[in-house]
């Protein structure tokens, strides 16, 4: 029987080993970029994103916990523009700061999660004007500490975040064509 406890113990620890090693090879940095093209002028989407208040019309975020709570402060919309929020264990807690406004064409905030898991990331959206449409990217990026590289040993963030982006785009899609 201690035979037997030894062998899973060894196994287990070869496992633990080889997951903490695959970890760790994991980049030091994340991005995740998805863009869509919309049928609207920047001048239509930019405002979409640019005010945080828009945002339950749109983000994919806003609908996963219908009693998170929200508070805005600093400016109205555009730099100095900030979001917090408060929720369930699907959106956690973080806050959102507008650093950056270039009206209608780009927007950079600093986006802190505080709750499940601590990160401090950068989105940047830009709206580049292609004939009657606009392309709009979103992107995230930031560092990635060791916890988070440990969970790409076992999800992929690209597919998991990029699906809500798309959503997100599709949903600012709708909106500015109306």
């Amino acid at each position: 029987m201690l035979e037997v406890i030894i062998i899973v113990a060894v196994i287990l620890a070869i496992a633990i080993a080889v997951v903490l090693i695959l970890a760790a090879t994991k980049p030091d940095t994340f991005r995740v970029t998805r863009a869509a093209s919309i049928e609207a002028p920047a001048e239509r989407i930019f405002p979409l994103i640019n005010d945080f208040h828009r945002w339950t019309t749109w983000s994919p975020y806003e609908t996963r916990d219908p009693a998170m709570k929200r508070t805005y402060d600093g400016a109205a919309n555009g730099k100095g523009a900030v979001y917090a929020w408060n929720g369930n264990k699907n959106v956690g807690s973080g806050r959102m700061e507008i650093l950056d406004a270039q009206a209608p064409s780009k927007l950079v905030i600093k986006l802190d999660f505080f709750t499940p898991f601590e990160g401090h990331n950068t989105a940047e959206f830009t709206m580049l004007p292609q004939g009657d449409a606009t392309n709009v990217t979103w992107t995230m990026y930031g560092p990635a500490a060791f916890m988070s590289k440990l969970m790409q040993v076992f999800m992929n963030l690209d597919h998991m975040i990029g699906k809500d982006f798309e959503v997100g785009l599709a949903n600012l899609k709708t909106l500015a064509e109306k």
